[in-house]
């Protein structure tokens, strides 16, 4: 089974919603996190856009960010109202914004609170839980601490990405600690992290043979073909990737010009998304840098034009 990875600013509804439609293999999505407050409304913005007739693309698993448990709760509550039988909790987001908040990754280093925050929300959360973390915030061995705190909570299953908050996404992946966590884990366990073509999987999956979920986000990004690849063993040719690639983003690029009005929201969107989508391109670098000089639409479709009539 193959997840999409939460991409903060990409693997959004609209993302969702057209990726199956050209590209096959991935059977589940966790959503960019949505944080949770104190002065959320019950009927929010953020919540519609986890309403069933708005996701008709990936099955999706809505994520928070929070550090509070009533928060927490209460924003889990809403979401299972509308539809949403599992929410994940995201411990593993790095960025120093969000750790010094002590949310995210900012919690691996307490395992105490984690305790806790796990106490207060089981016994009142409507949906099930799963959690996304990484191995530690500083030390990849802070990880250790928490897999006997999560055995005690019947949690859905843990995704976990071997790095280490400090890491960000430098640096190798912490094969041994990941090898560690899961011969201490009671629940399910998710592998995310680095998986970027069949080889790199196939080389995982012979290390760790129980491991039947996989989730991958910058590696399908740029090669959306991949989870066709591993599922299926089979290959396109290359002139007929690009000609799906090219009518995915001429199909985003529709949906998400009916959202973004202004001269250059639409066109700070689509250089969000060719920055990963370039990697599939031998000349990517080029690309991307011939698309981050365009600053408004047409400029852009006429750039874009270009290079797609030049790589077909």
């Amino acid at each position: 089974m193959i997840y999409l990875a939460p991409i903060q600013g990409i693997t959004d509804r609209i993302y969702r919603n057209l990726f199956p439609l050209y590209f096959k293999g991935v059977d589940m999505a966790i959503a960019p996190f949505i944080s949770s407050s104190k002065k959320m409304k019950p009927v929010n913005n953020l919540l519609r856009e986890f309403y069933p007739d708005k996701n008709t693309g990936i099955p999706t698993i809505p994520q928070i960010m929070s550090s509070d448990p009533d928060d927490f709760t209460k924003l889990a509550n809403a979401l299972y109202d509308i539809g949403c039988g599992t929410v994940n909790w995201n411990i593993g987001c790095p960025f120093p914004m969000v750790v010094k908040k002590g949310r995210g990754a900012g919690m691996l280093c307490h395992p105490a609170r984690i305790e806790s925050f796990l106490e207060k929300t089981m016994p009142a959360l409507k949906p099930r839980l799963s959690i996304k973390l990484r191995i530690g915030l500083t030390y990849p061995d802070e990880v250790l601490q928490l897999i006997p705190i999560f055995n005690q909570f019947p949690l859905t299953e843990l995704i976990i990405h071997p790095r280490t908050g400090v890491q960000m996404y430098a640096g190798g992946v912490d094969l041994d600690i990941f090898e560690q966590c899961l011969n201490l884990a009671k629940h399910r366990i998710v592998y995310n992290g680095d998986i970027n073509s069949f080889e790199k999987l196939e080389m995982l999956s012979k290390r760790f043979g129980s491991i039947e979920r996989w989730m991958i986000g910058r590696g399908l990004l740029g090669n959306p073909f991949l989870a066709e690849k591993i599922k299926f063993n089979t290959e396109k040719p290359y002139d007929e990737k690009i000609k799906i690639i090219r009518t995915f983003h001429d199909h985003l690029f529709d949906e998400y010009s009916k959202i973004l009005y202004g001269p250059s929201h639409i066109t700070n969107k689509m250089k969000e998304i060719w920055t990963y989508m370039g990697g599939f391109f031998e000349n990517g670098e080029k690309i991307r840098k011939k698309i981050n000089k365009t600053h408004h639409r047409d400029n852009y479709v006429d750039v874009v034009k270009k290079v797609f009539d030049e790589l077909i």
